[in-house]
């Protein structure tokens, strides 16, 4: 495993983050005595930043990960959550969601604590409003929360709004081949890091779009490829070839994911990617661009639906329907949204 240093606090970061928002699920729920085992596997091989939230899995993905930790893990990694802003509406709102977190990662700190989609300067003057400057100087004086940043899914203009509207410790985006042009973009992240504001990446995989259910194009392009490489190898690869990316978070949630993402994150170097390497990926994203018709990632956010529609899966079978033609996409469509339904 190889480490960047944050230069806010001397941090040593793997690469590599955990994403704690796609468990591994038996059934209709999550696993919860494999996710342990993938949790600690990857602690044993270097991985120490985990990044979970107070609505992933309705409060089951902190769960999870404090019981992973318990018995002497949680010294060895940084904890990362998030506070969901559309559920402060009063100042109590700010202790009552953080005692629950604490009490769920079974610690009594939190090493880098975010706004959870703080999109916009409104949302965070209305929490400015409630008190959440002199609440979060405080918590940071007791040592409760050690890091305080924000996680983003806006544009690129909030995006340096939101940046300036605060003295972040980090800030978290969404960032991989498609969307170096799209939300916070290339130049918001480089915007943010020479402010001396460390970056962490999320969806580098765009929850696994940019890997399966590709465009026979797509597909073949990879294939054709050398070196040979899968092609989350390749779209990881592309992101750490970033130097400005403190750690990379992948929502892994089989051994052989783990697996891979560990090697790659052992060997990759920044600026290390040929001209002909970069052309691959701009050639991929011209064919996947002229396809993909919803740029969803499958991130569940705007769940739950008041009309009982499962809205990433009706995107994704869309999608499914441009990328992967066939009698597939209709297929699933019926298996997974009318079929369950009914």
């Amino acid at each position: 495993m190889q480490y960047r240093n944050n230069i806010k606090n001397g941090d040593q970061l793997s690469i590599l983050g955990y994403g704690c928002m796609r468990y591994p699920q038996k059934g209709n729920s999550i696993d919860v005595e494999r996710t342990i085992a993938q949790i600690h596997s990857a602690i044993e091989r270097g991985v120490n930043y985990f990044d979970t939230a107070y609505i992933y899995g309705a409060g089951k993905s902190e769960t999870i990960l404090g019981t992973a930790l318990s018995g002497g893990m949680r010294e060895k990694v940084k904890i990362a959550t998030k506070i969901p802003p559309f559920m402060v509406k009063k100042t109590s709102d700010l202790d009552k969601i953080l005692d629950t977190q604490l009490s769920r990662l079974q610690t009594n700190y939190i090493d880098y604590y975010l706004i959870h989609m703080l999109n916009d300067t409104a949302t965070w003057d209305r929490l400015k409003g409630l008190g959440i400057l002199e609440w979060l100087k405080a918590k940071k004086e007791a040592g409760t929360l050690i890091n305080v940043g924000f996680s983003y899914h806006g544009g690129r203009t909030e995006f340096l709004k939101v940046v300036d509207a605060h003295d972040w410790d980090f800030c978290q985006i969404q960032y991989n081949y498609l969307d170096e042009f799209n939300q916070a973009t290339k130049n918001g992240m480089q915007y943010a890091t020479e402010k001396g504001i460390p970056v962490v990446i999320m969806e580098p995989l765009r929850g696994g779009k940019i890997v399966t259910a590709l465009p026979s194009g797509v597909q073949d392009l990879w294939q054709s490829a050398k070196p040979k490489r899968s092609v989350a190898d390749w779209a990881l690869r592309w992101v750490w070839n970033h130097p400005e990316p403190l750690t990379v978070l992948s929502g892994m949630n089989t051994e052989e994911q783990i697996d891979e993402n560990i090697r790659i994150a052992s060997e990759v170097k920044a600026n290390d990617l040929s001209p002909e390497d970069l052309m691959l990926f701009q050639n991929a994203r011209t064919i996947l661009a002229q396809k993909i018709k919803v740029n969803c990632t499958a991130c569940g956010y705007c769940l739950p639906c008041p009309s009982g529609v499962d809205i990433p899966t009706c995107f994704s079978t869309y999608n499914e329907k441009y990328t992967n033609p066939g009698r597939m996409p209709n297929m699933n469509y019926m298996m997974l949204t009318v079929a369950s339904s009914s």
